[in-house]
């Protein structure tokens, strides 16, 4: 008889876990609190405007592909992807623009226009990073790590201290570039996983690579699209899905869990539970009232939540001409806004604000003659007891103002559609830790780069997919996990069933 796997949570991670499990014919149900499956990757809409809520950049296609082939399907025959250049369109307080793009001599001129001396050292720049990517592919894509043994396990000594373990990601960037704009663009694409270039390890400089190498893309129809065709494939393989039901909490028998019991108290039995939750809520909210949770309490210190974010979807009765699929508007001094973010822990004052307007690229996501902006400043996640009701109309006036003094011209007066997530909406919709958007910080201090172990230390039978696992936050990372934590799970099974046959 098929194991039983129940997964907590239809986010990126858990569908792609439930497809890999489903493919090595394990029963798998997917209880789901929402009304649709997806997690963070979800849409919105009004006024015929159309809105990603969540990722709006896809990175690492070869992770999607890489699931429907497992499941023996193509993933051209569910989803379009079309490839975004420019990449980004950045914008500086001085006026200075410069546009991302994979189109070498094109950046080059764009650096240039900057920096003479820094265009000159990009090609070893991108050299370093392809490498650092490179090193990933060996182990971190490869393999669900649990921290350091592991890694060392996969490479040989030259290859970890090739890896720049003594480095932060900014001291790797600042090796190559003098000019502070050129550091910050590059620096910036720490982002795409929630954490500070002058905390992470530098072997993240990769993000370059996976950026400028492999490209940035966009799905037709929205980035919900992926969700819809996971979701697809999950039914496809008879994989049990329960919308609008919420798990309570799990039952377990020491340390072996039996199941999950859900809101309306019914008991779902399983041989497997799988969490899509991140792994603090998991132990705070599903397991609080285990002994072993108390264990948790210390660990989970080594792995604080990245930072949230202040959303708004804005509909506008306009179009920016100069403006591009993905733009960034930078703020005047990274150090002080990471330190802000990170250090001190409050809203920068100064934010860099991200603006992503599909309908560029998309035009049915949008009115005609008019645009949907995905606006998203990055701020600290909450604290205990923490609200935003009392301050994210100022934030969101600072904002506004900020894109208007940089350019987006009378933006205030052109919106006639709006919605705003704040850190407690995130919370409460995800069960994010904080409000998180992207899993774990990646802190070279903190955690070495690791996140919390896919397998729980606590709880035999219980695995964690998602960002605050291996190997991160981030569509790619997230969808990986999935694929990772299958692995190991039938790894610990097949194990398991050899030792009762020797036995």
């Amino acid at each position: 008889m098929n194991k039983k796997v129940v997964i907590i949570g239809g986010g990126l991670g858990g569908m792609s876990a439930g497809i890999r499990l489903a493919v090595d014919n394990y029963d798998v149900t997917i209880i789901e609190k929402g009304e649709r499956l997806g997690g963070k990757l979800n849409k919105r809409g009004g006024n015929g405007f159309s809105f990603d809520t969540g990722p709006s950049i896809l990175t690492m296609p070869w992770v999607l592909e890489q699931l429907f082939q497992n499941a023996n399907r193509n993933l051209t025959d569910y989803i379009k992807l079309k490839r975004i250049e420019p990449q980004w369109k950045t914008f500086f307080e001085d006026g200075t623009t410069i546009e991302l793009t994979s189109d070498l001599p094109e950046l080059i001129r764009q650096i240039r226009s900057v920096s003479k001396e820094d265009a000159g050292e990009l090609f070893n720049y991108l050299n370093y990073c392809s490498k650092m990517y490179e090193y990933s592919l060996k182990s971190v894509y490869k393999k669900s790590l649990r921290g350091l043994q592991d890694l060392r396990s996969m490479h040989t000594v030259k290859e970890l201290l090739s890896m720049d373990p003594m480095k932060t990601m900014h001291q790797g960037t600042r090796k190559f570039f003098k000019d502070k704009k050129i550091q910050q663009l590059f620096n910036f694409l720490i982002m795409y996983i929630g954490s500070s270039p002058y905390h992470a390890p530098a072997v993240l400089s990769q993000l370059a690579h996976v950026q400028l190498g492999l490209g940035i893309y966009y799905v037709d129809g929205g980035m919900y699209e992926i969700a819809n065709a996971m979701s697809k494939v999950l039914h496809e393989l008879q994989v049990n899905v329960h919308l609008n039901t919420k798990v309570k909490k799990i039952i377990s028998n020491g340390k072996k869990a039996t199941g999950v019991e859900l809101e309306n108290g019914q008991i779902v039995e399983a041989d497997i539970i799988v969490s899509n939750l991140e792994v603090v809520p998991t132990y705070q909210t599903l397991l609080e009232n285990h002994p072993l949770h108390h264990d948790f309490i210390q660990e989970q210190e080594k792995f604080p939540p990245t930072v949230s974010g202040l959303v708004l979807l804005l509909g506008v009765n306009r179009k920016y001409k100069h403006l591009t699929h993905h733009n960034f508007f930078f703020s005047a001094s990274p150090e002080k806004e990471f330190n802000q973010l990170y250090n001190e822990e409050t809203a920068p004052e100064d934010p860099t604000i991200y603006v992503g307007i599909s309908s560029k690229s998309d035009p049915t996501q949008a009115p005609e003659g008019k645009e949907n902006l995905f606006v998203l400043t990055h701020v600290p996640p909450l604290k205990e007891g923490e609200t935003w009701d009392n301050k994210a109309l100022e934030y969101r006036k600072l904002i506004i103002a900020k894109l208007e003094k940089m350019g987006v011209t009378d933006l205030s007066n052109s919106i006639e559609f709006e919605y705003m997530f704040t850190p407690n909406d995130l919370q409460q919709l995800y069960g994010a830790n904080g409000g998180s958007i992207y899993g774990v910080a990646t802190d070279r201090k903190k955690n070495g780069g690791f996140k919390f172990p896919s397998k729980s230390s606590y709880i035999q039978n219980l695995y964690f997919v998602g960002g605050s696992t291996h190997p991160g936050g981030g569509v790619p990372m997230v969808t990986l996990s999935g694929q990772l934590t299958a692995d190991l799970i039938l790894e610990h099974d097949l194990k398991y069933d050899h030792k009762r046959e020797i036995g």
